[in-house]
């Protein structure tokens, strides 16, 4: 029989270990090692869930990630511009990496819990936190700066621009309305086959954008 847990016991014993291995996870390096015991988190998880404290549980996970990515966005708005593609990418990065530890741990409260309850699904939620938080409040800055690294050979490795390219598509389809060409560089059949009667009209939209951009209070 499982010991009762209240919801002070969640408060000062159990949620306080997630929130420590959370942290851990959401600011590794690629490659690290960390040391948390999966198997220790899991079964923390696994029994706060059966003790009803999965509402709890993942309010704070909520909380707790979106102050995180707050946190990134006021980072990177304090990046000069010529780091601040770079820094993007590591931001994405480093959190869809943490996400395919995240997701994982809380397998539980996901199947017994958002998913029946909610209908929803954990991996769904935390790609949104991150497009609001961050990709939303970036997108005006960091576009004009990727369609200029195209147009400079070597500003930023093709590796660096293919990541952000299709994360960013994978956060927000319709973000592509904003560079098509560029888009469609790195994610296959975005642009209809080129008629030459509407490469004029490509260059027009092209143009556009970068009035709207500039509306947007970018300076070039």
């Amino acid at each position: 029989v499982m010991n009762v847990i209240t919801i002070e016991d969640y408060k000062s014993t159990y949620w306080p270990k997630l929130d420590s291995a959370i942290d851990q996870l959401l600011t590794q390096s690629p490659g690290d090692y960390i040391p948390i015991s999966y198997e220790q988190i899991y079964s923390c998880v696994y029994k706060c869930v059966c003790q009803q404290h999965s509402e709890q549980m993942y309010s704070d996970l909520i909380k707790k990630i979106t102050n995180h990515l707050e946190r990134v966005s006021k980072e990177l708005q304090a990046s000069p511009p010529d780091l601040y593609i770079e820094r993007f990418n590591v931001a994405l990065g480093q959190y869809m990496g943490a996400l395919q530890s995240i997701v994982p741990l809380f397998i539980y409260m996901n199947k017994f819990y958002i998913e029946t309850k909610l209908n929803r699904d954990l991996k769904d939620d935390l790609i949104k936190l991150f497009t609001e938080h961050v990709a939303e409040k970036h997108i005006y800055n960091l576009m004009p700066l990727l369609l200029d690294a195209q147009s400079t050979p070597f500003q930023i490795t093709p590796s660096t621009m293919a990541n952000i390219v299709k994360g960013l598509y994978t956060l927000r389809p319709e973000w592509v309305q904003m560079a098509p060409a560029l888009f469609s560089k790195f994610i296959p059949n975005i642009l209809p086959p080129a008629v030459e009667s509407e490469l004029q009209e490509y260059a027009a939209q092209d143009q556009k954008l970068q009035r709207e951009l500039i509306q947007n209070g970018f300076t070039r």
